[in-house]
């Protein structure tokens, strides 16, 4: 895949089969657009072509850090896109003067003069253009004129629910792993630099490796303790996490904290990335540490049985 992030070098392919959006999270509903144009795109001889926009436009237009919680940073999509078999990804840097261009403008100085575009491929609410003005019937008056084809895509429904970005952020933040990673198709993950911490978790039996996460904007999920799985120096190994504020710790500061099961390594100022797979309850402050010393350890017992730990063994 060719990751494109000045138009000027691109150059326009024979058959361009195109969508375009943010695509955050790439939820199932996402894979199926984006599978749909690779398909095409072999059986037309063509290209797939996927436009996308950094930053993420809310998070220019509302100029609030707090303003959207990303499920995938421009880094993790690439990865994603990559391995679905995109052709090109064209990132569009968006800012202030981007988010003024009409629906009509963008469709006919960027989709058809800069990229060529033969079919385009939208969702089933796709909108587009300044104010997210451009509507699904805009997009086939436009093709009539401009002459190219446009296909949509029904909404991806699991469980009877219309699968959607905004849904999967509300049950990360409710701390509803299962309904994300159904939703994403994939374990939800968060990745980050070892650093020092305290050592707190070596005093309790379970040293910890302290995530400092990469990117500021990454939606975290809630506040308490997980299974997962932790992957580092290019081996994945069974791990619970625990994240919050350790209200049993007297003035404690929240952590982002790795236990490694069946781990004794040195990596600090190595990358971590965290796979989510269940969360076990919520952080609660007990009377005393060996109370917390007796919940980490039934805790351990009943992460290991989720992950399958003896298949790590």
């Amino acid at each position: 895949m060719q990751v494109i992030t000045d138009l000027n070098l691109f150059t326009k392919p024979l058959h361009a089969i195109v969508t375009q959006g943010t695509f955050d999270g790439v939820h199932a509903g996402h894979r199926q657009i984006l599978s749909n144009i690779v398909a095409l795109a072999k059986e037309k001889g063509g290209q797939s072509v996927l436009v996308t926009f950094d930053p993420h436009p809310r998070q220019i237009l509302f100029k609030d850090e707090n303003s959207i919680r990303l499920l995938t940073p421009l880094y993790e999509k690439i990865k994603i896109f990559e391995a679905i078999g995109l052709d090109y990804l064209i990132v569009l840097p968006f800012d202030e003067t981007f988010s003024k261009i009409t629906a009509l403008n963008f469709v006919r100085d960027i989709l058809v003069e800069k990229i060529g575009v033969n079919t385009i491929v939208v969702g089933h609410d796709h909108r587009f253009g300044q104010n997210r003005e451009g509507t699904f019937s805009d997009l086939k008056e436009f093709s009539e004129i401009f002459g190219f084809e446009v296909i949509e895509i029904e909404a991806h429904d699991i469980n009877e629910a219309v699968v959607s970005s905004t849904k999967i952020r509300n049950s990360l933040l409710a701390g509803d792993i299962h309904t994300a990673n159904l939703y994403l198709a994939r374990r939800y993950s968060v990745e980050g630099k070892v650093v020092h911490g305290k050592k707190l978790g070596s005093t309790l039996g379970f040293p910890t490796a302290n995530i400092e996460v990469s990117d500021k904007a990454k939606l975290i999920p809630a506040n308490g303790i997980y299974a997962a799985y932790a992957t580092v120096l290019n081996h994945t190994y069974p791990a619970m996490l625990s994240i919050g504020h350790n209200p049993t710790i007297a003035d404690a500061s929240w952590s982002f904290e790795v236990h490694i099961f069946n781990f004794d390594s040195n990596i600090y100022g190595q990358t971590l990335k965290v796979d989510f797979e269940a969360r076990l309850r919520d952080e609660v402050k007990f009377d005393s540490i060996d109370d917390l010393i007796i919940q980490l350890k039934k805790d351990e017992i009943l992460a290991k049985s989720i992950l399958n730990v003896s298949a790590f063994i």
